[in-house]
């Protein structure tokens, strides 16, 4: 399984623009991380957060609902966030290329 995670961050790090993947457990630590140590935990901090609340958000609006898949666009950066039950996948990409 282990070497499974490695191919997926691989492939996904060979796309064009991505600076970084991050995965987070359920407590919001990151466990496998294509970045340094500090860029990753500050990701995992804030984006864990920001999910939680687009999953309430989701839920109280409909609670037969669940959130799936979150994008952030700024001007600089896309992040592409895909929930699971125990982790949380992050893809950090440059918008400029």
């Amino acid at each position: 399984m282990a070497t499974e995670v490695e191919e997926t961050i691989k492939r996904i790090q060979a796309h064009k623009g991505v600076m970084g993947v991050v995965i987070v457990n359920h407590e919001g630590i990151p466990i496998k991380s294509s970045l340094d140590n500090a860029t990753s935990v500050l990701y995992a901090g804030l984006l864990g957060q920001l999910t939680e609340k687009a999953r309430n958000v989701v839920r109280e609006m409909d609670s037969t609902n669940e959130l799936s898949f979150l994008r952030v666009r700024s001007r600089r950066h896309e992040i592409l966030i895909a929930p699971d039950r125990d982790f949380i996948l992050i893809v950090i990409q440059n918008t400029s290329d």
